[in-house]
């Protein structure tokens, strides 16, 4: 049982630095925002598509997880 508790534990440690940085995210880096991202309003229609993000992310992504699981 000791063992299931400091997994709990870690797991909420991680979870809440994860919510912090979702809500620091957009001040930081104005992610979602970039030049690029497709944007169009029309009346009461609105479509956002963040390809420029996305491709970001992907790369961020992609370096961090080499990165861990490396050979």
């Amino acid at each position: 049982m000791y063992g299931l508790g400091k997994m709990l534990v870690l797991m909420g440690v991680m979870l809440l630095v994860m919510g912090g940085l979702l809500m620091a995210w957009e001040r930081l880096f104005h992610l979602g925002r970039l030049p690029g991202d497709i944007l169009i309003h029309k009346g009461n229609f609105t479509f956002y598509f963040p390809i420029v993000t996305s491709i970001i992310l992907s790369i961020l992504l992609t370096i961090i997880l080499n990165l861990v699981f490396r050979r």
